[in-house]
């Protein structure tokens, strides 16, 4: 996992006062990271620095010194707003003192630098600059942003930004960075070291990226074991039995000793791989409802099926009282909404009435404010940047592709984490690994991107 940040101005100060890394040897290494990173993906280029006036722009400065002493590299500066403060004013010096070009607006060119405003943003930007980032996004050049792409705030949200090809942050990635509005904007995302140790760089926090190495899927190595070793799920089929079907052929593939269907009808056409009953039986450990339920069972008598169990709740479950109740109780509860869902949810919850634009604007606050005031709860915000809360713990699956974006991918995803808590995972442990291996499932289907049905991501999970 790696550590997020609402913002790093403590980091680097920590850095200076502790590390004794000064603010110009910390902007040098911002400068050199982009460098390397253009050097690993060209070998000669024209490259033009769009500077703005505060320390992103003087990192841009810095840039532009570093590659003209490179080879097949020509870079040009273009300063809209001039540059302000000592180090800026410094670091344009060396540049011009070596030569390089001040042109007076953006030309055609082969790579394009935006070191226009940097991740300090936190007001609407005024016509000039959103006329530069205009011209700039109209260039073919391949467009780097310097620690965030010009135009987004720190909450990851803008009105207009620079659309980036590559985003090289700066010493920590910072949580705007992964609302789900700005995916398209940041390109690929590298985090640059500053100059020392990650780890010494980092501080405390409550928020984390997840990695791929993160997942811990339930391979079996115990020989000593039988169906019982790895647990019983429930599935209750409502109106719409095929998204219970999803759920339950999800969790099998993932692991669960037995899978269960709940339904009041008394011959329905499973697969053979799956057990009917009408209720659960006592050694059932975990329960997945709301997938394709409608009106097929009123809240009492899911609270009868579900007990005292851990349960999973999706879809239809999520817009009724029970949910209330559920919250309330110390059983594991697990949520699984869309931004549609959990606008509905929060309304249900009291924490107030938000449209799905709202939502998806505030997803990482909102979902942090479910965290806090349902603290035994644990919520997985679906998105393109999926949110796992726990309490005020907050972690972050990046991994979403569009391959997902399809009817009953979420009710895969339900029964994959109904199957690792029948397992014995933790709630939180269930959610993330779960989440973890259903995007890595979809990355690894082979197929276009709009093809993959959700029976062609339950068959991809073998190969995890």
């Amino acid at each position: 996992m790696i550590a997020l940040y609402e913002s790093v101005t403590q980091l680097d100060k920590r850095a200076v006062e502790t590390f004794k890394m000064s603010e110009e040897l910390l902007m040098e290494h911002a400068a050199l990271a982009m460098a390397n990173e253009i050097m690993k993906r060209f070998d000669r280029a024209r490259v033009l620095i769009v500077c703005g006036a505060g320390n992103n722009g003087a990192d841009g400065l810095a840039l532009a010194r570093l590659l003209s002493i490179k080879s097949g590299f020509e870079p040009k500066i273009f300063l809209p707003f001039g540059t302000s403060g000592e180090l800026g004013e410094k670091q344009l010096k060396r540049a011009l003192a070596l030569g390089i070009e001040e042109v007076k607006a953006i030309e055609q060119t082969d790579i394009l630098i935006d070191a226009l405003i940097g991740g300090g943003l936190n007001r609407k930007l005024d016509e000039n600059f959103a006329t530069i980032i205009e011209a700039i996004n109209d260039l073919s050049a391949f467009k780097i942003a310097c620690d965030i792409p010009s135009g987004v705030g720190k909450d990851g949200n803008f009105d207009v930004c620079v659309k980036a090809d590559l985003t090289v942050t700066m010493g920590a990635p910072k949580l705007g960075l992964f609302n789900d509005k700005i995916k398209d904007a940041i390109g690929e995302l590298v985090v640059a070291d500053l100059g020392i140790p990650r780890e010494a760089y980092s501080a405390h926090t409550d928020a984390f990226l997840l990695e791929e190495s993160d997942l811990k899927a339930p391979f079996r190595n115990k020989q000593d074991s039988h169906k019982g070793s790895y647990g019983r799920l429930a599935i209750v089929m409502g109106d719409k039995p095929g998204a219970a079907l999803l759920s339950a052929m999800a969790a099998l593939r993932f692991g669960a000793g037995l899978t269960t269907v709940i339904s009041r009808e008394r011959h329905i056409h499973l697969p053979f791989d799956l057990i009917q009953e009408q209720k659960p039986i006592d050694a059932t450990k975990a329960i997945a409802v709301g997938m394709g339920l409608g009106e097929a069972y009123i809240d009492e008598e899911l609270l009868e099926i579900i007990a005292d169990r851990a349960v999973v709740l999706d879809a239809d479950a999520l817009s009724r009282p029970l949910v209330r109740v559920l919250l309330e109780r110390k059983a594991p509860v697990v949520l699984t909404p869309h931004p549609k869902e959990f606008a509905a949810l929060c309304d249900l919850c009291g924490l107030g009435a938000f449209s799905v634009a709202d939502v998806q604007e505030n997803r990482l606050d909102l979902s942090l404010q479910f965290g806090k005031t349902f603290p035994n709860a644990i919520l997985v915000l679906k998105g393109a940047n999926t949110i796992i809360v726990s309490g005020d713990r907050r972690f972050i699956n990046p991994r979403g592709s569009p391959a997902l974006a399809k009817g009953g991918s979420g009710d895969v995803l339900t029964g994959m984490i109904g199957a690792l808590l029948a397992q014995g995972y933790e709630p939180i442990e269930a959610a993330i690994h779960a989440s973890l291996a259903h995007a890595l499932a979809a990355k690894r289907f082979k197929g276009n991107s709009f093809s993959m049905s959700p029976s062609d991501l339950i068959e991809t999970l073998k190969t995890l």
